[in-house]
């Protein structure tokens, strides 16, 4: 799936959350590839292409947990909207966390999207699949090269 149609980096610790949501998404029918990175340091450093992972496509959207070990969603958050280069890239937050304060910081920061992660199996698949008809079938995402300045 390597050249698949749209790609997501999906930022999270927890092994289980990354697990299902990888398994709903590969399940859709829609041609996603998905880049799994367990924290916010190695999420920016895949981002930026550094390191091992100097030869990843940039991804059509972003999915990021909140809470994360080494840089929080919050910090990626506020590192990927002031990079002129990756700040179009839009973003959902993932999240175990239903309050109000982490959902408008969230916002402020320039998140596309807050969800609160479900404690069911069907319910955690309903989100993903919610998700993947939005953001995959009926939103138009920019273009991977939108920093390019074209439409300046």
């Amino acid at each position: 799936m390597k050249n698949a149609a749209l790609r997501i980096l999906l930022m999270e610790d927890d092994a289980g959350d990354a697990e299902v949501i990888c398994e709903v998404f590969q399940d859709a029918a829609f041609d996603v590839a998905i880049d799994h990175v367990p924290d916010g340091e190695k999420g920016m450093r895949f981002l930026r292409r550094e390191g091992a992972y100097v030869d990843v496509r940039r991804p059509d959207l972003i999915l990021l947990d909140l809470n994360m070990p080494l840089m929080d969603g919050r910090e990626v958050l506020q590192a990927l909207k002031s990079d002129k280069a990756l700040r179009t890239i839009p973003v959902l937050i993932l999240s175990t966390s239903d309050a109000p304060c982490d959902i408008e910081a969230s916002y402020d920061l320039g998140a596309n999207c807050y969800l609160t992660k479900p404690f069911g199996l069907d319910d955690f698949e309903f989100m993903i699949k919610s998700v993947e008809s939005f953001w995959l079938r009926l939103a138009k995402l920019p273009p991977r090269d939108a920093a390019c300045g074209v439409c300046s």
